[in-house]
């Protein structure tokens, strides 16, 4: 069953590779390293044939999925997730060298797989992830925080959503004039994609945080939608870094998630404070 089971993984490896390199975008030389790397699976797979005496099918769903997080997030995303699993399978190989004698070849090329892979991984969406993440990050803390102090004070959702419209995309092309400043300023090659990645990422974050407050007329539950969202985009792009910077997805995750909130509680408990002191009625 395990010699099954790599056997599955390595033809999973080769369509996928296959496919990715047949992608739209990828340079020739990265399409020649892909079109090997899955030459090189689909070997694995032929000498595993050999000891299993079975034909296996490649999951679609697998295919799919891998395929899919390229056209998403790029290539370079996808291709390491793929790297994760190649680490996995020199270990995994490891345990099966007596059963194997092709198994110490094989490993081999695993690891020459990995040093292939960190060679070219190298995406424009990759290079300016830092922008994306200082659009997100800011977008998320900033505008659940104006939003929710404004609440109290407003409590009419579809006012509540023109200021946040307003104020964040005010806000993005700030943070964009910031971050091209900055870059210039740092002597960085391309500062205008920095800023454009910086207010594209913030205005999309804007938009999640804002719809809420335009299809619900109740103000709670705009605001717990747009809690939601808030969650759903940090998870989201906490599994973006977590996968191509390599670090922990949890801890990325519960720091953006625990900052923003607080942000917005605080917010929230000024604009009580607001109203009640000033004696706003909206």
């Amino acid at each position: 069953m395990e010699l099954e089971r790599f056997q599955k993984d390595e033809i999973n490896g080769y369509t996928i590779y296959l496919k990715l390199s047949g992608l739209k975008g990828v340079s020739t030389k990265n399409a020649e390293i892909l079109r090997q790397i899955a030459e090189d699976e689909k070997k694995h797979y032929e000498i595993l044939k050999k000891y299993t005496k079975k034909e296996i099918k490649p999951n679609s769903l697998v295919v799919f999925f891998y395929v899919l997080m390229a056209y998403i997030f790029g290539i370079v995303f996808s291709i390491k997730m793929m790297e994760a699993g190649e680490d996995k399978a020199q270990q995994n190989y490891s345990s099966i060298l007596k059963d194997v004698k092709e198994a110490e070849s094989i490993i081999k090329d695993e690891e020459n797989h990995e040093k292939q892979l960190v060679e070219m991984l190298k995406e424009e969406r990759i290079e300016y992830i830092s922008s994306m993440v200082l659009g997100i990050s800011d977008a998320i803390v900033e505008l659940t925080g104006a939003l929710a102090g404004v609440s109290l004070a407003l409590q009419n959702p579809r006012l509540i959503g023109v200021v946040g419209v307003v104020t964040g995309i005010s806000a993005a092309l700030s943070m964009g004039s910031s971050e091209y400043l900055s870059q210039k300023s740092e002597g960085q090659q391309h500062p205008l994609k920095a800023a454009f990645y910086t207010t594209v990422a913030y205005f999309i974050t804007v938009i999640m945080l804002v719809v809420p407050f335009f299809i619900f007329e109740k103000l709670i539950f705009a605001l717990l939608l747009m809690f939601f969202d808030a969650t759903v985009v940090i998870l989201f792009f906490s599994f973006f870094v977590s996968v191509v910077k390599e670090v922990s997805f949890k801890k990325s995750f519960f720091e953006m998630f625990i900052i923003s909130f607080s942000v917005s509680i605080i917010s929230f408990g000024i604009g009580y404070l607001a109203r009640k002191i000033l004696n706003i009625n909206v």
